[in-house]
């Protein structure tokens, strides 16, 4: 990724960038009267209205800096700084360095936002090559302030964040011909090879087997790429507050012999984006040493109509021994994941469980690309997630569960049906609950299907995998850790 680095002042730099809010360009440690002159005509002639992420440009080729840049940031807050670092990285991204000045005494918040901002708007992911008179340049970035001390802490929590929310997204813009469970484990193995503290197992289809995983299995029945179960823990000495993230991990889902169109299955290699978030997010706690105790689950499954895949009308029984009796193949995420908080209630007892998963399209049908919609039974966990997707720059709203809706999911056969008509996605999370045990009053489900992924850059996003989630759950884990 794109580095970043701290420094007093800015040193004669090439390309010059500066902050311009809906008054005036702000004065910064790199002003000095000739460019404030020249930044406040340029403002005035391109109208710029200091819109968060908005850039205009001042070439200067026979001087230093030969490029001076004003980036909007609306407000002032995060999120305007956020867009306001994604607008000048791309701005600036046929450069090979840019300096970002900054006002003295700017709030550690405004900086660590924007370098979130510097970093995840210039993500990249591309397995062919670059065209080399458009390929991007740009590799480093300085920000300039009055005192680097100041910001370290901040600022590297904000690289930490951005370096796993960047492989939550590489994982996720992976194609399904090279991601298989197999290669996800693997790919998360040497992610947490240089973290100490970490631990991971990898459960295949004998240990499925034998210890009565048989949603995970049943989902993974028709593939030739066999199932996982990747427990991923951070457990630092002293921690009092075990937290379990469990993650939909279905590396691609054709539907199964419920086949879906081929339009519905283009962007399938994303179906594990609940995974790559829980697991991400797991290794960040780990890289920014929080003293909570945090247990990743992903259960890892392909999808795919064979002669060994599952059927409607089948019955799977799950760990723990609850029954789902098939009604259609393409609802399989939640098979997967009553596993998966089946065995995290019963044998993890967490004190807060939270699953992750790209569950339904009715997520996107009810609130729109760039909501997450949360459910749970306890107001003070809700609020809580809540408030730090807000304070991330991501968005979550919360739904009901209507208890008297759980009639349309009981099974002619099987305990529970794993699909049912009516509202998708909070049907789905009302399933889910029933195999939370004695952890459902301290459990939440964030169905994030639509967010997961986007078809154009805006602000911090870039297009396709936006690794969305991995902020929220860091940003979450950092406030139990404070509760201490």
């Amino acid at each position: 990724m794109l580095a970043v680095r701290l420094a007093a002042g800015a040193a004669r730099p090439t390309v010059l960038a500066f902050p311009v809010d809906a008054d005036a360009v702000l004065d910064t440690v790199a002003t000095t009267a000739r460019l404030a002159e020249e930044c406040a005509s340029l403002r005035e002639q391109t109208a710029h209205t200091g819109r968060a992420g908005q850039v205009a440009a001042l070439p200067r080729p026979l001087e230093r800096p030969r490029l001076v840049l004003l980036v909007g940031i609306g407000d002032g807050g995060p999120a305007g700084w956020r867009a306001a670092g994604a607008g000048v990285a791309r701005a600036a991204a046929r450069e090979t360095s840019l300096t970002v000045a900054l006002p003295a005494q700017a709030p550690p918040q405004a900086v660590a936002a924007l370098v979130e901002g510097l970093r995840l708007g210039s993500y990249r992911f591309r397995l062919g090559a670059d065209d080399p008179a458009r390929a991007p340049r740009l590799r480093q970035v300085t920000v300039a302030v009055d005192d680097p001390d100041r910001y370290a802490a901040a600022v590297q929590v904000a690289q930490v964040v951005t370096d796993y929310t960047a492989l939550a997204r590489d994982l996720t813009n992976m194609p399904s011909i090279r991601k298989t469970p197999a290669w996800f484990s693997r790919r998360i193995e040497r992610a947490a090879a240089g973290l100490s503290g970490v631990t991971l197992r990898v459960r295949d289809v004998e240990d499925l087997r034998r210890e009565g995983f048989g949603g995970i299995l049943a989902v993974g029945g028709g593939s030739a790429n066999p199932p996982r179960l990747l427990e991923l823990a951070w457990r630092p000495r002293g921690a009092r507050t075990h937290v379990v993230l469990v993650g939909k991990g279905i590396t691609f889902d054709t539907g199964g012999l419920s086949i879906k169109p081929n339009q519905a299955m283009t962007l399938m290699r994303k179906d594990m984006a609940g995974a790559a978030a829980v697991a991400a997010a797991t290794l960040a706690a780990a890289a920014l040493r929080l003293p909570v105790r945090v247990t990743g689950l992903a259960a890892l499954a392909e999808n795919m109509p064979s002669g060994s895949a599952m059927r409607p009308g089948d019955v799977v029984t799950h760990w723990g021994g609850r029954t789902s009796e098939i009604r259609n193949t393409d609802a399989e995420g939640r098979l997967v994941l009553a596993d998966a908080l089946a065995y995290a209630a019963g044998r993890l007892r967490p004190d807060y469980l939270v699953d992750l998963a790209t569950l339904t399209g009715a997520n996107a049908v009810a609130l729109g690309r760039r909501t997450g919609a949360l459910y749970s039974d306890d107001p003070a966990l809700a609020e809580a997630l809540v408030r730090a997707a807000t304070d991330a720059g991501e968005q979550v709203w919360r739904m009901p569960l209507p208890d008297d809706y759980l009639e349309s999911l009981r099974g002619d056969v099987g305990d529970l049906l794993n699909s049912a008509e009516g509202a998708g996605s909070v049907l789905g999370a009302l399933y889910l609950r029933e195999f939370t045990g004695a952890a459902r009053d301290r459990w939440a489900h964030i169905d994030m299907s639509a967010p997961s992924w986007t078809d154009r850059d805006h602000a911090e996003l870039t297009r396709g995998a936006t690794g969305w989630g991995v902020r929220t759950l860091v940003r979450w884990l950092r406030s139990v850790a404070d509760q201490r």
